[in-house]
């Protein structure tokens, strides 16, 4: 089996955990207090592991990955709502490095393969800079999940040959020397990177807001504060939180 392990997880400059079984990662690295040193934290399974709004995470034991980043940032508050998508960007070049190719980041914080789910994104802070990054993604494939989630599921291994390890540390990596940008130049240093991997550039989307009501509109990258910009028949307008629902060619 291939069981989670600290030594060949190992960061530079950041520590390295693995336990077997917990509530949530994201849960335990809000409640340390996390210094100078980043901490990333792996769990073989989570018992209360959630998405946005609260949304449940399903962790299979060793068939998934389930990882939180714990470190402090230095941007203003205003500014740390667009850190799931610093994080998207992290994730997605770890992968496309170790093979998985086809990944593509879904406005907010997902990590879809031809509109199916790998992966999904949790920012979760304490104060103005203890920021915690939960990452769930979908390693090998487990019977009767997609049909529990009806909904399509992408899955690493059926896509390149590569451990869960290497996927863990390959991805934390890419995070730290992404969050260092994010310090150092805010989102417009990363703009580009995660419109270059944007799974619907140019397309008409079904955004669902955050108080229920649906806009449709084309696709058109990356507003202000990270934003997503859409082009209705009213005009530009920008998106701070809801979800994608839907897509198609304009």
């Amino acid at each position: 089996m291939d069981k989670l392990d600290a030594a060949a997880i190992a960061l530079p400059g950041a520590e390295a955990r693995v336990v077997k079984r917990c509530t949530s990662t994201n849960d335990l690295l809000l409640k340390e207090q996390i210094g100078e040193r980043p901490v990333l934290l792996a769990a073989e399974e989570q018992t209360a592991g959630r998405g946005r709004r609260g949304r449940r995470w399903h962790s299979t034991p060793a068939a998934g990955i389930t990882f939180s980043l714990g470190r402090r940032v230095r941007r203003p508050a205003r500014e740390l709502a667009a850190i799931s998508l610093v994080a998207g960007v992290a994730v997605a070049r770890a992968l496309h490095a170790l093979g998985v190719g086809a990944v593509r980041l879904k406005w907010p914080n997902d990590l879809v393969v031809d509109g199916a789910k790998l992966g999904g994104i949790l920012v979760e802070t304490r104060g103005a800079s203890h920021v915690v990054i939960g990452i769930g993604l979908n390693h090998r494939r487990t019977r009767g999940l997609e049909a529990k989630l009806r909904r399509k599921l992408a899955f690493i291994e059926e896509l390149a040959p590569v451990s869960r390890n290497r996927v863990i540390h390959a991805a934390g990596v890419a995070l730290l020397d992404m969050l260092e940008r994010f310090d150092a130049q805010g989102l417009d240093a990363l703009r580009a990177d995660w419109e270059a991997m944007d799974a619907y550039p140019g397309q008409r989307l079904r955004v669902r807001l955050a108080d229920g009501r649906t806009i449709s509109g084309i696709a058109a990258g990356l507003g202000e504060g990270g934003s997503l910009r859409i082009r209705t028949k009213r005009g530009m307008q920008a998106v701070t939180s809801g979800r994608v629902v839907s897509a198609r060619p304009a």
